[in-house]
């Protein structure tokens, strides 16, 4: 899953970047309202962070920019403004979620997920086909009820093709949601990286297959 974190804090940035990577997602950082619309118009974002006092304008008016334009992004808003009529403009003006700094990095995670969860964007807590199971919460991939030890970037192409079962997913779409802008991808690293997860499936006898529709992109599906 790919996010947007706006932000304009340096080290707060670089703290939330470095946690989300490794909470599995793709990080795309913005340090102002400007550069946040430029990552918008370019790439597919699935959850976004956003600070409210960033150094061109408030991210309050960016929110309602979005949902002006008819973005449906789910958006958390990230700041220090702790008034509850602070909370209660920036719910009315469309974001998702708001959560006041300070904060616990594992609850913001939790908060995260739990946005992806909603109707447009997940199917629920764990996604599961065949005899495979994926926790969304805690990132653990089980098969026949037993743990299996997989990477943070074939986990997260895995939830991509369990939230997408039965549908063939692009290599646009793939690339888009699996890798932030500052991540060097050679020729062939999308085909390794479907290569070492269809080999690790079939090595702990998963009944689930990745296909491969040339020029198209691949699909998940149980194997008959």
């Amino acid at each position: 899953m790919r996010i947007l974190v706006v932000e304009d804090e340096r080290e707060l940035a670089g703290l939330l970047n470095g946690a989300l990577e490794r909470a599995g997602f793709a990080v795309d950082g913005a340090t102002s309202c400007a550069s946040a619309l430029d990552y918008l118009r370019v790439a597919t974002y699935d959850v976004a962070v956003l600070d409210l006092g960033l150094p061109d304008g408030d991210g309050m008016s960016l929110l309602r920019h979005l949902r002006k334009d008819g973005s449906a992004l789910p958006v958390l808003i990230l700041t220090a403004r702790d008034a509850p009529e602070d909370r209660v403009l920036g719910l009315n003006a469309g974001a998702d979620d708001y959560l006041v700094k300070p904060f616990h990095m594992p609850e913001l995670v939790a908060r995260l997920r739990a946005l992806l969860r909603r109707p447009n964007a997940a199917l629920g807590v764990t996604l599961t086909l065949g005899n495979l199971l994926l926790d969304t919460s805690t990132r653990q991939v089980q098969v026949d009820g037993v743990d299996v030890s997989l990477s943070v970037r074939e986990t997260s192409m895995l939830e991509l093709l369990l939230r997408q079962q039965g549908t063939v997913v692009t290599r646009a779409v793939m690339e888009q949601r699996l890798y932030s802008f500052d991540v060097q991808l050679g020729s062939n690293a999308l085909e390794v990286l479907v290569h070492r997860l269809r080999r690790r499936l079939q090595d702990v006898g998963a009944t689930v297959g990745i296909h491969t529709l040339r020029g198209v992109g691949y699909l998940l599906s149980e194997a008959r």
